[in-house]
């Protein structure tokens, strides 16, 4: 029985199964109050970024580009950087901050992004005297690294640009990572009840927005300029994520000396027991009654699934690292065996990471670890008849694979387009290991079933 840890055999992707750089980059810049984020590059690499948080939040979210065109892609495009600074600065006066973030073809042509901002600055300031626009450049090209790392690159390039030293705020800096409106109203419900006061780092909560009597609606982040300029008067700094804040958290620890903790995601019991546990270690605040009966409550809805209907099924996994290392350690403590982890880009780190080594010594089932992998990995294995599997978790992008080969399929994850409202649940957090082990019943229930496999069960348990 072992963990193998191992590349993608194949030079080329076949179904990928993550997004570019840039689409991470504009998910944390549409988390930001009145900011608007300018894509410097062609106009495909904002549409169908667009088109991806359309379907998966079911709203509308701004974002410009510079429409690089063949001639810019030849002689230099900063004039376009230019022309939508000023654009967007003429057509939305409530607009504070803007983030500029590069593309592949405008990486490759060399667009001086940093030299730009200073000549547009100062055009600003004599053009709108009284009002400041923070143009916070994103170095995010596409032929490297992915919508992860592109997250990451722009979270660390809002708070290295802003964050500023001054007094002593007494808050916690909050850094979600890349989760859905549901996980940020989890975060904020133990952060109340154990009286914390936090800044949450990208606050989406609003992107599950209400239409209110006078027919407006409100999709917008909540995080403000001023949140990322108090950044570094923090207790501390936790960030969920290892690879999607992290670095934030570190930067504002060697530039500040904010204290930070990097990890775990709070996905399931023992994550999010260590997640309550930092925020007391900061604050000095202890765990209410509150939060340990609903750990209770997340341990009874476990238990009554584990034995009967989880132990030993088969689960491939897929997904943005740190939520599919999250849901193999959740598998664990439900006695499933996740056997296929799939992680979809080139970052190196992933084999030092420290939970990746835990489940090395944890497991007593055969495992694979794939890295920079696509959704031919797992469709391979299944064609070939090299893996048996009960259940795929991972985005709606590889659904079919599941469709074909007939497997319960839990959608999780970015972005998840076939299914309503998931956003609006928890994944992290007791609730979320709740709506997780019920979910994944539900779902073997339903293929109990239909194959007619021991759905007689269902009558007695």
């Amino acid at each position: 029985m072992y963990c193998e840890i191992k590349e993608k055999e194949r030079s080329g992707i076949i179904n990928p199964m993550y997004n570019c750089q840039p689409a991470g980059a504009q998910f944390a810049g549409i988390g930001v109050k009145d900011c608007i984020p300018l894509v410097h590059g062609s106009q495909g690499c904002t549409m169908f970024v667009r088109l991806l948080f359309a379907q998966h939040f079911k709203e509308n979210f701004d974002i410009a580009s510079t429409s690089v065109h063949e001639e810019s892609a030849v002689f230099g495009a900063v004039n376009r950087i230019e022309v939508g600074v000023d654009v967007l600065v003429q057509r939305y006066p409530h607009l504070r901050i803007i983030p500029i973030i590069t593309t592949c073809s405008t990486e490759t042509i060399g667009d001086d992004v940093e030299g730009t901002i200073t000549k547009i600055n100062l055009s600003l300031k004599a053009k709108y005297p009284g009002r400041k626009v923070f143009l916070i450049p994103v170095h995010t090209p596409s032929y490297s690294g992915s919508h992860v790392s592109g997250y990451n690159a722009a979270v660390q390039a809002f708070i290295s640009n802003l964050a500023k030293k001054g007094e002593p705020n007494g808050k916690l800096n909050i850094f979600t990572g890349w989760v859905n409106p549901g996980d940020v109203i989890e975060i904020k419900h133990y952060l109340r009840e154990m009286g914390v006061d936090a800044t949450v780092f990208m606050d989406t909560e609003n992107f599950d927005s209400p239409i209110m009597p006078d027919k407006s609606i409100t999709t917008f982040g909540n995080t403000t300029v001023e949140d990322f300029i108090d950044s570094a008067n923090a207790l501390g700094s936790i960030a969920l994520c290892r690879y999607e804040g992290g670095s934030a958290a570190d930067f504002l620890k060697e530039k500040f000396d904010v204290p930070s903790i990097v990890g775990p995601t709070p996905i399931g019991l023992k994550n999010t027991d260590i997640f309550l546990k930092n925020i007391s270690k900061l604050t000095g605040k202890a765990i209410p009654e509150s939060l340990i009966r609903e750990r209770g409550k997340a341990i009874d809805a476990m238990a009554d699934l584990t034995h009967m209907f989880f132990a030993d099924k088969r689960v491939a996994i897929y997904g943005n690292p740190d939520l599919a290392i999250g849901l193999a350690e959740f598998c664990l403590e439900v006695e499933m065996k996740p056997v296929l982890l799939l992680l979809g880009d080139d970052n190196p780190t992933y084999r030092k990471d420290p939970r990746i080594a835990e489940l090395k010594e944890k497991v007593d089932f055969d495992m694979e670890v794939v890295l920079n992998a696509d959704l031919w990995e797992l469709e391979r294995r299944l064609r070939d008849k090299e893996i048996e599997l009960d259940l795929v978790m991972g985005h709606s992008k590889g659904r079919f694979v599941a469709i074909d080969y007939n497997i319960p399929m839990v959608r999780v994850g970015f972005p998840t387009f076939d299914r309503a409202g998931l956003y609006r649940h928890p994944v992290i957090g007791y609730n979320g290991a709740i709506w997780l082990a019920e979910t994944i019943a539900n779902t073997l229930f339903a293929d109990m079933e239909n194959k007619h496999n021991k759905e007689w069960i269902l009558n007695v348990w």
